[in-house]
């Protein structure tokens, strides 16, 4: 007879039929995952082409910012040195607050910039995937008002290319410098930022769910033609088309709910992940067009890069 804890009591009876053996493959089981997820080597060249992309989105970003860096971080601009003790933390810093003269504003941006452009050439990248983030976090300190969520985004990817091996293939360091080398040599650094851009990738689109199901226009079909609808300049104007037909309105706002589900969720499983990667490589952008945040779209698409397999041995299981 068995007590309710689930222990042989006196006056005979079966033993318990649990093994330990059960609880033993289940802690392997987790712990080979988990290995396998962060830490088993992987090819670099998916995150050599995250690199190439991301690199470029940068460079495009930093530009824009060229035109008016005197009204922005001038001595007489809107944003000068002498008021960042107002609204900045003490610890933070940028690049710009080096520049005592509008010469001097203009060539730190022309070296940022050429650092952005070594990381996506991939010249000298061990030394240009570290400078790279700081240089484009220098307009977040100095300006975060400035800054739109792609800022943010090409941020975040450019953190995690410090930490791989991002410059071991499709870049000018194994053109002059390792041309025999093997270009499927895996690194435990690049599996490492690999998973940190899936594991972003995954949880920004379920944040930017969420807070789209707060919305009533989310759920009445209507919010595509409110996002057509806001201000600001657009590359392409639906809300004539949109106006027109409530049910491609309807169509396209749950259109959008669907992929960003599909999307978060389904990439964790091998077999979908291969017809989800390039659907979202396509569609991210087109959500981005849609939002008004192209190059938000943009960074977006080059995070889901990150669950392109590779010819390699390191990418079965569910997790991948």
């Amino acid at each position: 007879m068995t007590g309710p804890f689930g222990d042989t009591v006196a006056g005979g009876g079966q033993p318990d039929s649990r093994r330990p053996e059960d609880s033993t493959r289940l802690e392997n089981w987790i712990s080979d995952a988990w290995t396998r997820f962060w830490f088993t080597p992987a090819d670099p060249r998916p995150l050599a082409l995250i690199r190439i992309a991301a690199g470029c989105l940068a460079l495009a970003l930093w530009w824009s910012y060229a035109a008016d860096l005197e009204t922005w971080f001038g001595a007489d601009g809107m944003l000068p040195s002498r008021s960042l003790g107002s609204w900045r933390s003490p610890w933070g810093g940028s690049v710009f607050d080096l520049a005592a003269t509008p010469r001097m504003l203009r060539g730190i941006h022309l070296v940022g910039g050429v650092v952005l452009l070594a990381l996506a050439a991939g010249l000298f990248t061990p030394v240009a995937s570290l400078l790279a983030p700081l240089v484009f976090a220098s307009i977040l300190q100095r300006g975060p008002m400035l800054a739109g969520p792609a800022d943010d985004l090409v941020v975040l990817i450019l953190w995690c290319l410090a930490i791989g091996r991002c410059g071991d293939a499709f870049s000018l360091d194994r053109l002059f410098f390792a041309r025999h080398a093997n270009p499927s040599a895996g690194s435990f650094r690049n599996r490492i930022a690999v998973s940190l851009l899936r594991v972003h990738a995954s949880l920004l689109t379920i944040a930017a769910l969420l807070a789209q199901l707060k919305g009533d226009v989310w759920w009445d079909g209507t919010a595509a033609w409110w996002l057509a609808a806001r201000g600001g300049d657009r590359t392409i104007d639906l809300t004539g088309p949109l106006a027109a037909s409530l049910y491609a309105t309807n169509l396209l706002t749950h259109a959008v709910t669907l992929f960003e589900a599909a999307f978060a969720i389904g990439v964790w499983c091998v077999p979908l992940r291969r017809l989800l990667v390039p659907v979202a490589v396509v569609g991210w952008p087109l959500v981005g067009l849609l939002a008004g945040e192209p190059f938000w779209g943009l960074g977006m698409a080059i995070l889901a890069l990150a669950f392109r397999e590779a010819a390699d041995r390191t990418g079965g299981g569910i997790l991948g």
